[in-house]
């Protein structure tokens, strides 16, 4: 879902790269791999010894997390210059924009912007992402496959900086890039549950997120059936992931714990808000879902969310808590 030359965003159920395609120099592709070493064991004979008590085995933490240095975040910003963000948008074309997807003219949505990331394949990408309330005032919300690649521990995303509000080129509200992103571990091992909360550093002048741009609520265990507007940026022309798109309609439940929208925006939006009792005049919702995937290759006719249940809350509640 997000948006990357080689991988149609949303276009299939949990696709996992985004937009771009320009690929990252080799120095840049810092895929995360765990090592582990084996001590070498030595027997001794101990007969007489009864055997002792296997220790209990702890749960599995339920929240996958993936942390970046003060350095990688810095290296961050200063790869996302004007220059590049601009290039990963021309290296991708989705087709037309579909007749579902409609440029947004209502207020300013200040909370909603482009996360623009390296994926495991070393290719410059981008998804959606959306500033919302939190304790911490730095939370932003997207879809699970937006930071990491589904059943795939070890392929996690950098270079993770967030634009609210971007519009053609204009980033006027800055730049935030994620220090921690954090996604079920479901996603991480299984590839369900496509829901990630991302925790933001400050803005240059040391500024928390929502205290610029405001945050939109968001809610667990929302009932469906109510009208729901989802946003994006998708790749497709003639907007190119330049502009906010916007699809509009009444979810309804769908196979395997998600739930659907009428809407045909394509890779680029994934992670885009979908945000019900919507008030056009402020820009203000409530997040209740995420774009994760479209119904087809081409022609998508519905976009797909996961439903915020447990889980997603307790992604939420630890990114805030951080």
């Amino acid at each position: 879902m997000p948006a990357t030359s080689t991988s149609p965003a949303v276009s299939t159920p949990h696709s996992s790269s985004g937009p771009s395609v320009t690929s990252a120099p080799a120095s840049r592709r810092r895929h995360r791999i765990s090592v582990a070493a084996a001590a070498g064991t030595v027997l001794a004979a101990v007969a007489a010894m009864p055997a002792a008590a296997a220790p209990e085995k702890k749960p599995a933490d339920p929240v996958s997390r993936v942390s970046y240095t003060a350095g990688e975040r810095r290296e961050a910003l200063s790869y996302w210059t004007p220059a590049r963000i601009k290039a990963v948008g021309k290296s991708v074309d989705l087709g037309p924009t579909g007749p579902k997807s409609q440029p947004w003219q209502g207020a300013t949505m200040k909370t909603v912007g482009r996360l623009f990331f390296v994926n495991a394949d070393g290719a410059d990408t981008w998804c959606t992402a959306t500033a919302v309330r939190s304790g911490n005032h730095s939370v932003v919300m997207a879809a699970g496959h937006c930071v990491r690649r589904p059943a795939s521990p070890v392929n996690t995303y950098t270079d993770l900086v967030f634009v609210p509000g971007y519009h053609k080129g204009a980033r006027p509200y800055g730049s935030f890039p994620v220090r921690a992103a954090l996604t079920p571990r479901t996603w991480a091992e299984d590839g369900v549950d496509d829901v990630a909360a991302m925790v933001v550093d400050t803005d240059a002048t040391g500024r928390k997120l929502t205290d610029v741009v405001g945050g939109q609520d968001v809610a667990f265990h929302h009932p469906l059936g109510g009208r729901t507007v989802a946003f994006g940026y998708p790749a497709t022309r003639p907007q190119r992931g330049e502009e906010l798109l916007h699809c509009s309609g009444t979810t309804v439940r769908a196979p395997g714990d998600e739930q659907s929208v009428p809407c045909d925006m394509t890779g680029g939006a994934s992670g885009g808000p979908w945000l019900t009792d919507f008030d056009a005049a402020t820009g203000h919702g409530v997040l209740v879902s995420v774009n994760s995937h479209g119904d087809g290759l081409s022609d998508s006719t519905h976009m797909y969310g996961p439903v915020f249940g447990d889980i997603a809350q307790q992604v939420y509640g630890r990114a805030e808590r951080l």
